[in-house]
């Protein structure tokens, strides 16, 4: 129970931290930006991966769990109660960035939700994609027994993360996990929610392609 409980607070400090950083610290008085959206985000997962990353590996994304269930660094079932804990974890941390919100008297449907207004649903997919694969495929190596740095790892992936999201953001929020896309879509609604298809399938084509390719390079070996 220990692992999966990691994997429901790391996740649920993801989405507490870097949606009210976009909602609640983002303002015109305390403008943040991309960069310190970015860092946001890649800060907690590196944090939360020193924190409990020796629990539960530290994946805070279903597509990084499928993933390792791919390269056999984790098995199904176990794997299942993983994304469980991940999205639970993302919806009772929307829940207290809603409660926040609320209190502020802010829009109460922003909630740090991600959504592609600017571009097609194909580019959006496409974007989410290629941003997922990068990213979990520096996890599969970095933390891999034959390539990887466990002293690094953590830093290594919260900047990868950051600087993804700093690309990315202005095309379609910048998810690279479905969890976090879940949380704020569920309570928010909308165009967020008739669009998570985007952030739950295209994540999660990212991450089996970044585990494939990790075994094509010897990672699991």
């Amino acid at each position: 129970m220990r692992n999966y409980f990691a994997e429901f607070i790391g996740t649920f400090m993801l989405i507490f931290i870097g949606t009210s950083v976009v909602v609640i610290g983002n303002t015109a008085a305390t403008p943040v930006g991309t960069l310190g959206i970015g860092l946001a985000f890649g800060l907690v997962i590196t944090v939360m991966a020193i924190t409990v990353g020796g629990i539960s590996g530290g994946h805070f994304n279903p597509a990084v769990t499928l993933a390792m269930v791919i390269n056999r660094r984790l098995d199904m079932r176990e794997g299942l109660f993983y994304v469980v804990s991940q999205f639970i974890g993302a919806i009772v941390a929307s829940g207290v960035v809603s409660m926040l919100v609320r209190a502020l008297k802010l829009p109460v449907h922003a909630l740090g939700q991600t959504d592609f207004p600017k571009i097609t649903s194909m580019d959006a997919f496409f974007v989410e994609t290629l941003a997922t694969f990068l990213f979990i495929f520096v996890i599969v190596i970095v933390t891999s027994q034959r390539f990887g740095n466990p002293q690094l790892a953590p830093f290594a992936i919260g900047l990868t993360l950051a600087l993804l999201i700093m690309a990315t953001l202005n095309l379609t929020g910048a998810s690279l996990n479905p969890a976090r896309s879940f949380g704020p879509a569920i309570i928010a609604g909308g165009s967020a929610l008739s669009h998570y298809w985007v952030y739950l399938i295209a994540p999660l084509l990212g991450g089996a392609l970044a585990s494939f390719v990790g075994i094509l390079m010897g990672a699991e070996k």
